[in-house]
């Protein structure tokens, strides 16, 4: 019997992901709480909202991404496992570098970075406008 509503296949790589890890079913407290956000009321009435701690590690994943709560499960497993591999690897996993090359492309930049980045800018539109010529950048 299957216990995502997903293909079989998908199922036990995930089965098999969990066992490789030391994840037991055991292991697991899950809630399931109600959605919030977009989808109406659909939403806001049915616990589709899937909420796993790992007693052992202590990782906490919530999943709300899909609309069926049967799906949600499996994808919190799946988060689950993306954690717990990033945390014995330690290395930093695609997600993160990801999340930390935002994080520095929506940085402030400092006064002289600024001062800097206009200077370059202003010198490029002068550069421009000697090259059209005639009445002095028109």
């Amino acid at each position: 019997m299957p216990l995502f509503n997903i293909n079989a296949e998908k199922e036990s790589q995930l089965v098999e992901r969990m066992a490789r890890l030391g994840i037991r079913e055991s292991d697991l407290e899950e809630r399931f709480i109600r959605g919030a956000g977009k989808g109406g009321q659909k939403v806001n009435k049915t616990s589709s909202c899937v909420y796993i701690l790992h007693r052992p590690s202590g990782l906490e994943v919530k999943c709300q991404r899909e609309r069926y709560q049967s799906i949600n499960r499996y994808l919190a497993r799946r988060e689950l496992c993306d954690r717990l591999e990033e945390r014995v690897l330690g290395a930093k996993s695609q997600r993160q570098q990801e999340i930390e090359r935002i994080r520095r492309q929506k940085r402030k930049r400092s006064k002289r970075q600024k001062e800097r980045m206009l200077a370059d800018k202003k010198h490029h539109s002068d550069k421009k406008a000697s090259r059209r010529g005639g009445a002095g950048g028109e």
